[in-house]
């Protein structure tokens, strides 16, 4: 498929389809032309991508972990990167955890305050 379709199938832009492709993060064959093409499988690797980078990964940590995944080829080092980027999850999930905790405090305290008319607790 070209950058266009596979742009469409996957909801990014094609500027972010070629810088993937600068970062090593996706191949794409090209014609005689030039045109990009890509192969189904584009579509799976974008979204691995993208949820990659919502996690917060690097494009160069995304591209040292994903080859297990393109070609089914894993080492002891890349199963311990997994496992510290892993780890590294583990700790922002809890520290959301405890700002969510903390800012439903806030909305208990306010929404209290609105209906008795008491201040807010200062130690939410």
């Amino acid at each position: 498929m070209r950058i266009g379709e596979l742009a469409r199938r996957t909801g990014v832009t094609t500027r972010a389809l070629r810088y993937y492709e600068e970062q090593s993060l996706l191949t794409a064959e090209r014609s005689g032309s030039g045109q990009r093409h890509y192969t189904e499988s584009a579509v799976d690797r974008i979204r691995l991508i993208r949820q990659l980078y919502a996690a917060g990964l690097s494009s160069k940590a995304i591209a040292e972990l994903t080859p297990c995944v393109i070609d089914g080829k894993a080492t002891p080092e890349l199963l311990q990167r997994l496992a510290a980027e892993r780890e590294h999850l583990d700790r922002r999930i809890a520290d959301l955890a405890h700002a969510r905790d903390r800012l439903s405090s806030v909305i208990d305290g306010a929404s209290s305050s609105m209906h008795t008319g008491a201040p807010c607790r200062r130690d939410a």
